[in-house]
């Protein structure tokens, strides 16, 4: 199985909202992990609209990438631009694929109502399912470098 990881700055909702669908569509093919280059805790928004979609996300919790040092990655995706910025250094060869995703958070502060802020966790959930559902098959397609790369 490739081990991919997910990547954002805090790791509370595009990354972990990634991992989660990584184990519920392709939890056969790769094994998913999710972390930032800060934590941030879980956001509860985050975990609800995934249980909408009945993927259950509140077992996984936020972590800083030096968690997870010592595990080998096939792939680094950073599903924002600040983590592909501030991207570290990778054991082994992992390739480093950037697939930026809008921040739920940052546009439901500027929403007129939590009805509307919610529809941008909505729309990005389901961005993200979409963009996992090609895994692993699409990696390989995209703009990539190895685990030498600095961001």
């Amino acid at each position: 199985m490739l081990k991919v990881l997910f990547l954002c700055t805090g790791n509370s909702c595009r990354s972990q909202m990634a991992e989660g669908w990584a184990h519920h569509l392709k939890g056969d093919a790769i094994e998913a992990y999710s972390a930032g280059v800060a934590t941030h805790g879980m956001n509860p928004h985050a975990i609800a609209v995934m249980r909408e979609a009945g993927v259950d996300i509140t077992s996984q919790h936020s972590k800083h990438v030096d968690e997870l040092a010592d595990v080998e990655f096939d792939y680094v995706v950073t599903v924002c631009d600040n983590a592909a910025e501030s991207c570290p250094l990778f054991r082994g060869s992992a390739k480093v694929v950037h697939h930026a995703f809008d921040d739920p958070p940052r546009l439901a502060r500027e929403a007129a109502s939590e009805a509307e802020g919610l529809e941008h966790y909505r729309r990005v959930r389901d961005e993200i399912r979409d963009y996992v559902a090609t895994l692993p098959d699409s990696l390989t397609g995209e703009q990539s470098s190895t685990g030498e790369h600095h961001g």
